[in-house]
């Protein structure tokens, strides 16, 4: 084997060093200066890590396994951009007593996370992708169950592992049928080879199951409310964004990639899907009266227009607007959950959307910060989400024609999003009138925000 083919897999063997930097760190480090120091040195590690995937060229490595484009290099820098987020707004909480002492496992956690998500995206093989799913899927659970002496944290695991066993399982099984029928499991290779038969249907239809569990579609959401509301909040944030995003571009590329072929199969159930996520996250977000919950349900309802992208004709629109509305959509997801993080450290674990009742008298940056971010979620001109959701719609229709069935279909689906924008903006406007217009007795007592929340704050509001 020719080891020198590790050098077009810069991106992963820096990140590969950063985790075993922050190990060997955390395992030297000790007294009252540690928390700093390996904070730092993270921090410092993953912004030399963006650096390093900004310059990356397009590779590829061992005979195709290996395959990084250069839009899986841009996918790099905005899940590790969001990465350092986390890691900046999970300061305050990483110094509570019953955390401080496991702060090393949780930037452990977070970079083995991202090691999957970066091999996830550029494999060009079906079992390096599932490696790679799974590499970031196992630490992911440990991220959930942080908190393991609360029973919401231990139960929201438990249900995330059962689920990401069952979803890997169903996903084996469909990639089992497209080695059947093409004998190889090479994405160029099965491209070049397959074609609509019962079987490749059948393994077409399972690999979409078990990866719309990741991405949390619709039918296949049904951990996500749980998972996120008994996660720790930081791990919540990284969940929605990071993990959806990374999940949602390798399901683009494999669809229009490898099922190219079978696109007349797949086009109509991405249809169908799409349409469902956002409706029904949507409705059920208005029921929603607690926050993690109800961010659970509005992420949902993102990955639905993140899909989008997928059933444009034009590789590199789609590649561009999925991009950019993952970008955006991490500054303001993690915008809101990091003030969600520090109003539930400083208000006795605080999460339930009455509890933002009168907000803006006693804390009006904070909740000037909040609005803004759910502005952007639900797309209000003239902010970035407005120009996000823009860009996924002319993807989505992209090259269709209106005059055709399929065409007919993408401009529909569309439309319905659109429509599904009014219903979200209800719901993102009841906490912004919570916040400025409910009245109550008894608001949430004001206080002073660290110097890393405001810094993670900036970072997404800037």
């Amino acid at each position: 084997m020719d080891y020198s083919q590790f050098f077009n897999m810069i991106p992963e063997a820096g990140l590969m060093a950063a985790l075993v930097i922050v190990f060997l760190a955390d395992l030297i480090l000790k007294g009252e200066k540690k928390h700093t120091t390996l904070s730092l040195l993270t921090g410092l590690l993953l912004v030399a890590q963006i650096a390093v995937c900004f310059t990356a060229e397009p590779a590829e490595a061992f005979a195709g396994l290996y395959t990084a484009t250069a839009a899986a290099q841009v996918m790099k820098v905005i899940l590790t951009a969001g990465a350092f987020i986390v890691v900046v707004m999970a300061q305050s909480w990483l110094e509570q007593k019953d955390v401080q002492n496991k702060e090393g496992e949780f930037y452990e956690l977070i970079i083995s996370t991202l090691l999957g998500m970066y091999m996830m995206i550029s494999s060009g093989h079906f079992l390096m992708f599932f490696l790679g799913l799974e590499m970031a899927s196992v630490p992911m659970a440990c991220l959930v169950a942080f908190d393991k002496f609360k029973k919401e944290s231990a139960e929201g695991a438990a249900k995330f592992v059962l689920t990401a066993t069952f979803s890997s399982g169903v996903m084996l099984y469909g990639i089992s049928f497209i080695y059947g029928a093409c004998g190889t499991l090479y994405f160029d290779d099965v491209m070049a080879q397959i074609t609509a038969t019962p079987l490749t249907i059948m393994g077409l239809v399972f690999f979409f199951s078990g990866l719309g569990f990741k991405i949390s579609l619709v039918p296949f959401h049904f951990w996500t409310a749980d998972t996120y509301q008994g996660a720790p909040t930081a791990v919540t944030g990284y969940l929605s964004v990071v993990s959806k995003g990374a999940a949602a571009f390798a399901l683009m590329t494999i669809l229009t990639k490898v099922f190219a072929p079978m696109v007349e199969y797949w086009e109509m159930l991405m249809y169908i899907v799409i349409v469902l996520t956002i409706t029904i996250a949507n409705l059920f977000a208005i029921r929603q009266d607690e926050l993690k919950r109800f961010m659970a349900f509005s992420s949902i309802s993102q990955a639905g227009y993140i899909m989008l992208a997928a059933v444009g004709t034009s590789w590199q629109m789609s590649a561009s607007a999925l991009a950019y509305y993952v970008l955006i959509y991490v500054v303001a997801n993690m915008a809101v959950f990091t003030i969600i993080s520090v109003v539930e450290q400083n208000n006795g674990g605080k999460t339930q959307i009455s509890d933002y009742d009168g907000f803006y008298t006693t804390n009006p940056k904070l909740s000037f910060l909040m609005t803004l971010a759910l502005f952007s979620l639900g797309g209000i001109p003239p902010f970035a989400g407005m120009f996000s959701k823009f860009f996924i719609f002319m993807a989505g229709v992209k090259g269709h024609d209106v005059s055709t069935t399929m065409g007919a279909w993408a401009y529909a689906v569309v439309f319905i999003a659109l429509v599904n924008t009014v219903i979200s903006l209800y719901y993102y406007l009841k906490i912004v009138k919570c916040m400025y217009i409910n009245k109550t007795d008894a608001p949430l007592a004001p206080f002073k925000s660290d110097c890393a929340t405001r810094t993670a704050l900036a970072l997404c509001t800037a």
